[in-house]
């Protein structure tokens, strides 16, 4: 089946099979090995990224639901070699460590502040539930989210 959808910015045209999930797709037709697969079953979050501007684990849609979308996945998120705020957040407030769950937790965190733009810490903690990290024990990854959250605010120093 003939798909077009913009990744990252780029049109592409491609063929899937109808069974093709999006995000075998976007790493494997695509190269795009920033989106990670940890589970199958979205219970990790390894493979969020964003469809037309809303979080979605990529291992439960269909590249063929995403015809005709703009998809943004971690390797778009950088303006060429300057981080988003977020991935500069996470990169000095240790909010990594193996980085297997990074791409996803960042993707996740983005969207959570565009919906919320100064969330509580429990807050944060709700808004990244789906997202599993095995190394972290998520206080970094909390508190970079947080900082990005003061920074984009104007409340960071």
């Amino acid at each position: 089946m003939k798909i077009t959808m913009t990744v990252n910015g780029v049109e592409r045209t491609d063929e899937v099979e109808p069974r093709t999930l999006l995000a075998h797709h976007l790493r494997e037709a695509l190269g795009l090995t920033g989106t990670n697969i940890g589970c199958d079953t979205s219970s990790c979050g390894a493979c969020t990224i964003h469809v037309d501007g809303q979080s979605v684990k990529s291992c439960t849609m269909l590249a063929v639901q995403a015809d005709g979308s703009d998809v943004l996945t971690i390797e778009g998120l950088a303006d060429g070699d300057t981080l988003h705020p977020m991935q500069r957040c996470f990169q000095q407030n240790h909010g990594l460590q193996c980085g297997y769950c990074t791409p996803g937790m960042v993707m996740a965190a983005v969207s959570l502040l565009e919906e919320n733009p100064n969330p509580t810490e429990r807050e944060v903690r709700l808004g990244l539930e789906g997202n599993l990290c095995r190394c972290t024990g998520y206080h970094n990854i909390v508190q970079s989210v947080l900082a990005c959250a003061a920074e984009s605010s104007g409340a960071a120093s």
